[in-house]
């Protein structure tokens, strides 16, 4: 069955719902491997990142299990309660933030102090110590970081938008998830990206400013895609390059 436009939830939860239909059903016994990322996709006629954030609300739910290397498990044929609204995926949620914070640094290229510079490059050195720490993730200071800039657009609703952005990655448990998965393999915030994004600021550059902005959020959903993959037989050059062909035409928009 492929996900319809009739459907009102969002695509990740169409996927998942047919699917959970799927094993109630018997179509997959306990214990089945699941039909792989790339056949779900395109049976369902979804990207392949929707296809990973329905998988992990399906293990949200109990339903599946993945099995690094190997795919996705189906562990029991019903789940407890009705199907819950999950929120927002780490793939929109940072989509969303790569339009909204490149927009945001390219304004406060042009109305940032030295103030708020030298501010920035206290919570870089931060974000490079909590890095360092292997028992902190380094977001507190990964989050001051952009909402910093944003404050220095000197505009009260950009600020409020940056702040909700990050908000979310808490308040979804779907997007906990994700990042939770991500912590495990390692990924931490990138500091040569938030380097690049502080020297565009200090000279000024609008442009230079938003560029390396999107280029950052870019490489976190880079990240995300490494970081959530559920079968490494499909870790081939041309899925990963077709994945990233796919983020810069959206970020070319």
């Amino acid at each position: 069955m492929t996900a319809t436009t009739t459907d009102t939830r969002k695509l990740y939860q169409q996927v998942a719902g047919s699917v959970a239909e799927s094993i109630t059903a018997g179509r997959y016994l306990t214990g089945q491997r699941l039909p792989s990322e790339r056949d779900l996709a395109e049976e369902f006629g979804v990207s392949r990142p929707t296809v990973r954030e329905a998988m992990i609300a399906l293990e949200i739910r109990g339903l599946v299990e993945a099995r690094q290397g190997s795919g996705i498990y189906v562990m029991h044929n019903t789940a407890e309660g009705p199907e819950p609204d999950l929120d927002i995926g780490a793939f929109e949620l940072t989509e969303a933030r790569r339009l909204f914070e490149g927009e945001a640094a390219a304004l406060a290229a042009t109305t940032i102090t030295d103030a708020e510079l030298d501010e920035l490059e206290v919570v870089l050195a931060d974000m490079i110590g909590e890095n360092a720490y292997t028992g902190f993730t380094g977001e507190q200071a990964d989050r001051r970081f952009h909402v910093t800039i944003a404050k220095a657009t000197r505009n009260v609703a950009i600020v409020m938008t940056v702040e909700t952005l990050w908000d979310l990655r808490y308040r979804s448990p779907l997007c906990v998830a994700m990042l939770e998965r991500a912590r495990r393999v390692g990924v931490r915030p990138l500091i040569d990206d938030h380097r690049d994004i502080l020297d565009a600021l200090r000279r000024r550059e609008p442009q230079g400013a938003r560029h390396a902005m999107r280029a950052h959020l870019g490489r976190v959903i880079d990240d995300l895609l490494t970081a959530t993959e559920m079968e490494a037989m499909e870790k081939t050059r041309s899925d990963v390059e077709a994945r990233r062909l796919e983020v810069a035409r959206r970020a070319a928009i």
